[in-house]
């Protein structure tokens, strides 16, 4: 018999509707870190991303249950979709956005390393997560909106224009631009990235 994290993912969410709860929850553990990273690049706050991250499954699971999930598309770009929506719901609700900034401009989430992590390896990798978050925010948003939903909710360019509501070409010129913005920031900076 198959295992059940060796199902596909039209037949998990078939299990998780006929009362495999186990199901939902490979599918959560299956696709968690790009959901979850595709929503904190956009909101650049730990623990809001992980509130919308919740409320993003949570509103998966009740659109499943009430019949209104069509296997006609991938589960990972429905769930992206979900999460970017939920991300503009949380835009339009509250227009600034509020960190908390340490006196020397750091974030305050950055000088609290994993605790899996060596000390070298955690500062190593907050400085190239830091280096291109930072690239990553100078881009104007429609790029930046682009940048992420490719690169960290690894999405089509159709799936990209159905989400941002433009057309294929639109978002291939957005990428293009916010390839070439990127490439000329890290030339004009001289910055290493590891």
């Amino acid at each position: 018999m198959q295992s059940i994290r060796q199902l596909s993912d039209a037949e998990l969410i078939h299990a998780f509707l006929h009362g495999q709860e186990r199901a939902i929850e490979v599918l959560i553990t299956r696709y968690k870190d790009k959901v979850y990273t595709a929503i904190f690049m956009l909101v650049k706050d730990k623990y809001i991303a992980e509130d919308l991250f919740q409320e993003s499954f949570l509103k998966m699971i009740r659109t499943m249950r009430e019949g209104r999930y069509s296997e006609q598309g991938k589960f990972l770009p429905w769930a992206i979709r979900v999460a970017h929506n939920l991300c503009m719901d949380y835009f339009r609700r509250v227009r600034q956005q509020v960190s908390v900034t340490l006196p020397d401009g750091r974030d305050i989430m950055e000088i609290l390393p994993l605790a899996t992590e060596s000390p070298e390896d955690a500062m190593e990798r907050r400085q190239t997560h830091e280096g291109v978050r930072q690239l990553i925010d100078r881009l104007p948003e429609e790029q930046r909106e682009v940048i992420i939903l490719r690169m960290y909710g690894d999405l089509s360019f159709k799936e990209i224009s159905d989400i941002t509501n433009v057309s294929i070409n639109t978002a291939l010129g957005r990428m293009r631009y916010a390839l070439i913005n990127l490439r000329k920031m890290i030339t004009d900076n001289q910055l290493v990235l590891r």
